[in-house]
């Protein structure tokens, strides 16, 4: 078996003003450091409106499709923008996610990971923000429990900020197991521990400003590795973000480049106890190029390891 990266060149397509740190630089780094490794590569599908309609309503596309710029830029909200080639871009990041569920469920792979952008996690259900346009890793889930007829899906986001569009898009799937990690105090002021779903399946870990790699392996060990082995998931999807690296600029969390890889790799042992070793991730943030570029190939090598 295999690991997929599932990619297109359409998502260096979304361009975002001068310095807005979600840059088509970030995916060019990302894509140099996978560059020399034994992947299986993917081109991304484009996603039909269907698979984003599984949590999103239509006037939620409408919205993002209306504000098109035929060049230029338009501002959705202070952080979020579109360029001619946004929405394309969104669509390819919705599609490499549908195809990873459908490669490693399939057997065609042990698992995926999608190098796209715009990142996904924070839209909610009717509001782009944070740079993202549709809900990716929530998208992959319903997907995955409503098309191919699974019974347990994780979601696991170890981005430096909350995954507050996951925690609403996911909020009333029973079967669905939600865990973020975050920073807290920081944007966007969501991931207390008292967010728990509707069926008290969502688990949030808030993590202290300056806090280490140590402290989050702690927590980890305390309440998300056993939430996982207890639900005992089908498959895993995993929101990585690489922005609570110690050289991020966004953040002030302090962890290392193995700290991620090493967090991959329980992840992924986990999935073979539970889930046939099956996992999707999908990239979301980091902001410090060489830093993105170090934490995401540390990850990508941990999910090789898993499959090979």
């Amino acid at each position: 078996m295999t690991t997929a990266l599932i990619t297109h060149a359409d998502c260096l397509e979304h361009v975002t003003p001068d310095g807005h740190p979600e840059q088509v630089a970030r995916l060019e780094h990302i894509l140099h450091a996978l560059a020399g490794l034994d992947l299986e590569r993917v081109g991304a599908p484009l996603a039909e409106d269907g698979d984003i309609l599984r949590v999103h309503p239509q006037s939620h596309i409408d919205r993002i499709k209306a504000a098109l710029p035929g060049a230029g830029h338009h501002q959705l909200d202070a952080d979020t923008w579109l360029s001619p080639g946004s929405v394309t871009a969104a669509y390819r990041g919705v599609g490499a996610v549908v195809k990873a569920v459908d490669m490693v469920l399939a057997g065609e792979v042990q698992n995926a990971f999608c190098a796209i952008r715009p990142p996904g996690h924070h839209a909610e259900t009717q509001t782009p923000m944070g740079f993202c346009l549709f809900g990716n890793a929530a998208l992959a889930a319903k997907y995955a429990l409503d098309h191919h007829g699974l019974t347990r899906v994780a979601v696991v986001d170890f981005d430096v900020h909350h995954g507050n569009g996951t925690q609403d898009l996911l909020w009333d799937e029973e079967r669905a197991l939600v865990i973020t990690s975050q920073q807290m105090p920081l944007w966007p002021g969501t991931g207390d521990r008292n967010e728990r779903g509707k069926h008290g399946q969502i688990v949030n870990i808030p993590l202290p400003p300056e806090s280490t790699g140590s402290e989050m392996w702690a927590a980890y060990e305390a309440k998300v590795f056993p939430k996982l082995r207890e639900f005992a998931p089908e498959l895993i999807i995993i929101s990585a973000g690489f922005d609570a690296h110690q050289d991020d600029p966004l953040a002030q969390l302090n962890w290392s480049t193995e700290d991620f890889r090493r967090l991959t790799q329980e992840l992924c042992k986990i999935a073979r106890e539970c889930a046939q070793g099956r996992v999707v991730s999908t990239l979301e943030g980091g902001y410090d190029l060489q830093a993105l570029a170090a934490s995401t190939k540390a990850h990508v090598e941990a999910l090789m390891e898993a499959g090979a």
